[in-house]
């Protein structure tokens, strides 16, 4: 059985945030936005489905049906709450107001006015849901949900939660979200400054998603980082000369043109060492490294220096050209910039890039050992992302250092646990090819 959001593909993910916005912008409240959006694509696929009349836009559509949907339930509650003659003239209202007909191919009643300004929607309901006031995660499963659309289930899938974790989360961020700001509002200039920084780690999050766990999107509604760089090109126009919006954008330009090279012929992740570089998206990685220019020549932040990283493994003729001892100095500032398991994780594995390809001499052996305990640290931490990318750098460790037994235990272990299915299938690959 198909999945009739999946199926609008490209059309779904461009007027998920638009439906979203205008919907929250007309009742106030972002959750009551996202049930009624959900209810009129629903509504769309079954027309669409059914006598084939063309819907004409399919954001005017879903909008105007939406608000006609609200209307009514709340015209149900008001006449089981025995209020109707208080909400009948806040509902004539609205509909004096111009509440399309679901057939229209616009809506242009007054109360959509605050919609129609210059700022893109979705990166408008990043601003709302990076509210300073919730959590990392829960502004994570906030955007997901509210910018991209995805239903619980994906957001799950996504994070390496189950479901019922993603929907607690998501249910305390909207109360949160309410609890903290009220009626639906999308925040002025000053303020959306203010949380401009909070907006940036929520598409980085996104696009780390995306990287790491959505190697080969199936469709547009599943490519999580086509959607980030959307965002982030949305970003850079409204902020061109911040070096973190640029930054943020070269990070997210470079991870997709390296991505068509990640998996091989049988759909399994390859390591660094192994990656096709001819088939990286040549226009991606000068635009990325473009970005990443301009950024280093404005600023020295988190995703100035994340952006430099990525510079020096993208333009680096091979593995064993790319310059180690610069990559491990831009993890050491980013470390000391934003510090984090994973930063840690990957500086580390860096060092034992270049540990590795060293000369074999004593001081090897002893850089090798550090950075062993050093990994073994946090692989045993309760950092999820960096635990997982200590152990499979351990691995890495044992099996180009002969321990190839050693080294299969490990990966059979790390094939049963880790989410992503190339990722296993290359875990499955290593520790049977010791055998």
């Amino acid at each position: 059985m198909t999945d009739p959001i999946a199926d609008l593909g490209e059309d779904f993910v461009e007027a998920w945030p638009r439906i979203v916005r205008a919907l929250a912008a007309f009742t106030g409240s972002l959750d009551d936005a996202q049930e009624y959006a959900a209810e009129a694509i629903a509504r769309a696929v079954a027309q669409a489905g059914g006598d084939g009349r063309p819907l004409g836009s399919l954001a005017a559509w879903c909008t105007a049906v939406g608000k006609r949907a609200w209307i009514d339930d709340r015209r149900r509650a008001a006449v089981e709450q025995r209020h109707v003659q208080s909400l009948a003239g806040d509902l004539a209202g609205a509909l004096r107001q111009g509440v399309a007909d679901p057939d229209a191919s616009s809506v242009t009643s007054a109360r959509d006015r605050p919609v129609a300004d210059a700022l893109d929607d979705r990166v408008a309901l990043l601003f709302v849901a990076c509210d300073p006031a919730l959590t990392e995660q829960a502004r994570l499963v906030l955007a997901l949900r509210v910018v991209c659309g995805l239903d619980v289930p994906r957001i799950a899938a996504h994070l390496g939660i189950q479901p019922s974790a993603a929907a607690a989360r998501l249910t305390r961020a909207k109360r949160a979200l309410a609890e903290a700001r009220g009626r639906f509002h999308v925040p002025e200039a000053p303020e959306r400054r203010v949380r401009l920084p909070v907006v940036l780690a929520s598409v980085a999050g996104m696009f780390t998603v995306a990287h790491r766990d959505v190697l080969d999107p199936r469709s547009p509604l599943d490519d999580l980082g086509r959607q980030a760089l959307s965002i982030a090109d949305a970003l850079v126009a409204e902020y061109p000369d911040d070096p973190e919006v640029r930054g943020l954008r070269a990070v997210v330009r470079l991870g997709l043109a390296r991505r068509p090279g990640r998996l091989d012929a049988d759909g399994a992740a390859l390591p660094l060492d192994e990656v096709d570089r001819s088939r990286w998206d040549r226009r991606l990685v000068e635009a990325g490294l473009d970005d990443a220019a301009a950024a280093a020549d404005r600023g020295d932040g988190r995703f100035v220096l994340e952006a430099a990283i990525a510079g020096l493994h993208t333009s680096a003729p091979s593995f064993a050209e790319t310059d180690w001892n610069r990559v491990v100095a831009f993890y050491g500032a980013l470390e000391r910039v934003w510090g984090s398991p994973s930063v840690t994780a990957g500086r580390l594995a860096a060092e034992l890039h270049r540990s590795l390809l060293a000369p074999e001499s004593g001081e090897r052996t002893a850089a090798l050992r550090g950075i062993q305990v050093d990994l073994q640290a946090l692989a045993d931490g309760s950092a999820p992302y960096a635990a997982l990318d200590a152990s499979l750098a351990l691995a890495d460790l044992a099996w180009r250092t002969g321990r190839r037994e050693q080294a299969a235990a490990e990966y059979a272990r790390l094939a049963g646990v880790v989410s992503t299915e190339p990722v296993r299938r290359f875990c499955l690959g290593r520790a049977g090819a010791a055998h």
